[in-house]
């Protein structure tokens, strides 16, 4: 069994809003010494909102890294203290105006664990009851609701082309399949 990396020194490059940027120097199992360069995010959760005909409420909106509007499904960081499930709900109402009256996990991944330390927590939210919570950053997000049966067609066509999206949506699939 090969043997885990050990960190000899680390040393903190950017410290930012979002994320923290650290240099890890590294011992390698050959003894060979090396670097890691880490994005240091916080763990979020990634919300598959369901309503009664089985439309998935999707958000369109601007990412400026990519320089493009993306589909995606809500998602967000998990404030200190804040426990997954009342994560859920709040990014859920800040972001589509909705309650999820019941949620239920899908799964997990870390979403770049060659250089980053996110983990997304991944949820199914249906029973859905109109509540908007007013955030700063969501003015500029539109509502999109695509029945379940296209996702699948979005996702082959590159129209849902974010990790986080493809990840959360196949497990929902997968999962309903299998029942």
């Amino acid at each position: 069994m090969v043997k885990p990396e050990k960190t000899l020194a680390t040393q903190q490059i950017y410290h930012g809003r979002a994320i923290n940027v650290r240099v890890d120097t590294v011992e390698k199992a050959s003894g060979e010494k090396t670097t890691r360069e880490v994005v240091e995010h916080s763990e979020c959760v990634a919300i598959v909102p369901l309503d009664e005909q089985d439309n998935v409420l999707l958000v369109r909106q601007f990412r400026h890294v990519v320089d493009k509007f993306l589909l995606e499904i809500p998602a967000g960081g998990i404030d200190p203290g804040e426990e997954l499930i009342d994560a859920v709900r709040r990014e859920l109402q800040e972001e589509i105006g909705y309650f999820p009256q019941k949620i239920e996990r899908l799964g997990g991944f870390y979403t770049i664990p060659g250089y980053g330390t996110e983990y997304l927590h991944c949820f199914l939210a249906t029973d859905l009851v109109p509540a908007r919570l007013v955030a700063e950053d969501t003015d500029e997000i539109e509502l999109v609701r695509v029945p379940l049966n296209q996702i699948r067609q979005l996702i082959a066509s590159g129209e849902i082309c974010d990790g986080k999206s493809i990840a959360a949506l196949l497990m929902l699939l997968f999962i309903r399949q299998r029942r």
